[in-house]
């Protein structure tokens, strides 16, 4: 049986259309890419996510020598963020690179785990992709991972 998989997602042909609440997010995003160790691939990645508090944490890509030891920014602020206020749960998380020549898309692995925080924390978080001046929004990481993994 064949069937057919649509979602609804948001595209802003400017980061100026984004709601300010999210602009600002994509700036702290584009600021944590300082703070990234990319002496390999040169692809500094920075993540910023508003709790319902409305704390902003951050996190950004580390990479090891011993690769695959390294640690994607989505994941490295995730994991600070459910060890550290488990009970403020993330309402949205900004994504940002540098280089940023398109917008940037979080990998599988952050993917799953952007779901399992949504699960843990009994709420969906708003994820904010940007880069090149633009960005696409969805309002849950399902959206971004319809197959999830589940025990």
């Amino acid at each position: 049986m064949k069937k057919q998989l649509v979602f609804d997602y948001e595209h802003y042909a400017s980061l100026a259309e984004l709601p300010e609440a999210d602009r600002a997010l994509v700036r702290e995003a584009e600021r944590a890419t300082a703070n990234a160790h990319a002496p390999y691939s040169k692809f500094r990645v920075g993540a910023a996510a508003r709790l319902r508090s409305g704390k902003i944490l951050y996190g950004s890509n580390f990479e090891s020598e011993v690769y695959p030891a390294g640690l994607c920014a989505e994941r490295s602020l995730m994991f600070y963020a459910q060890a550290n206020y488990a009970d403020d749960p993330i309402e949205a998380l900004a994504i940002a690179s540098v280089p940023s020549e398109r917008e940037c898309y979080p990998c599988g692995q952050c993917r799953q785990v952007m779901v399992d925080v949504e699960r843990r924390q009994g709420s969906p978080m708003r994820v904010i992709m940007s880069g090149n001046g633009s960005a696409t929004a969805v309002d849950t990481a399902v959206r971004l991972l319809p197959f999830t993994f589940v025990l």
